[in-house]
């Protein structure tokens, strides 16, 4: 009894804490930035996420589906990064090479990506992270608010470089921010198309892939992804200032979500179930790095 009621309180509290600690960033990172009526676009970026992933959160509970939830994250990103991008146009009268590439970078990757992963849990019916999801009203709003968060922390340093009060050239950090987000986006495409051709080939049901960039890496994908959005983060770096640095933690978070909650971990622990006494599978673990690839 006493599990049933505390487990229910324990994803409550995380919703709220995750909330508070976007809105605590925002506040931080505002400082200098443009602002409508007092309040920073920074802040209506964030309240933007959220208030789009708790509308959806319903229809999701409602009919027990997650099929729409990685599609919510990139209709938010396009959303809220339209709106930015829109009213620092608004506010200026015009917009430096610096927004134009960063928006370009993100509204590619996030287009890319979210009607990849849509299409994905089309074909296979489900996300199989959501099955013990979804019976949970407060598991699942918790979910939905940890999308939301990621949308806004991720997008921070992004969203402090086009509301940025300072302008300087777009200069030698900018290419090296933008070669790194080329790079980082390429190895994320390459990796997926790789997986999904393996995963196509009905020869290949039930094996786990070791081909291409898996065997460099075991989530090249993720490692992608990563470093696309560290380019994100050293193009925007140059027109920060005092607490705008806070901004930098968007490839930090990233990184501790992706690998230790949402995405590796997870992974792991379903492969290793899976394959885990399999020799091949083990050798497979030994020789070929877990993230990093060994290029």
């Amino acid at each position: 009894m006493a599990k049933s009621i505390l487990q229910p309180l324990t994803f409550l509290s995380i919703t709220v804490f995750t909330f508070l600690i976007c809105w605590l960033l925002g506040v931080t990172v505002s400082e200098n930035t443009l602002s409508i009526n007092g309040t920073s676009l920074i802040m209506k970026a964030m309240c933007i996420s959220f208030i789009i992933h708790g509308v959806l959160f319903i229809p999701s509970y409602l009919f027990q589906t997650e099929k729409f939830y990685d599609l919510t994250g990139s209709v938010t990103y396009v959303t809220t990064l339209g709106y930015v991008v829109y009213e620092a146009y608004q506010l200026t009268g015009g917009l430096d090479i610096r927004t134009l590439v960063i928006a370009a970078c993100i509204m590619i990757w996030t287009l890319r990506l979210g009607s990849f992963l849509f299409w994905r849990v089309l074909k296979d019916g489900e996300d199989k992270r959501f099955r013990s999801i979804l019976p949970s009203f407060t598991q699942l709003l918790m979910t939905w608010a940890l999308s939301a968060a990621w949308v806004f922390i991720q997008s921070l340093s992004a969203l402090v470089a086009i509301t940025a009060l300072t302008r300087v050239e777009f200069g030698v950090l900018g290419y090296i921010g933008l070669a790194l987000w080329v790079f980082g986006f390429l190895f994320e495409v390459l990796a997926d198309h790789q997986k999904t051709q393996f995963k196509a080939n009905p020869a290949n049901e039930g094996k786990f892939i070791n081909e291409g960039l898996w065997t460099k890496s075991r989530h090249p994908n993720y490692f992608g992804e990563i470093v696309l959005w560290l380019g994100i983060s050293v193009m925007s770096v140059s027109v920060m200032s005092g607490m705008q640095y806070v901004s930098l933690i968007s490839p930090v978070f990233s990184f501790m979500l992706i690998y230790y909650v949402s995405g590796v971990r997870m992974l792991e622990a379903r492969s290793d179930k899976k394959w885990g006494n399999s020799a091949e599978y083990q050798d497979y673990k030994k020789n070929v790095p877990i993230f990093v690839p060994k290029l």
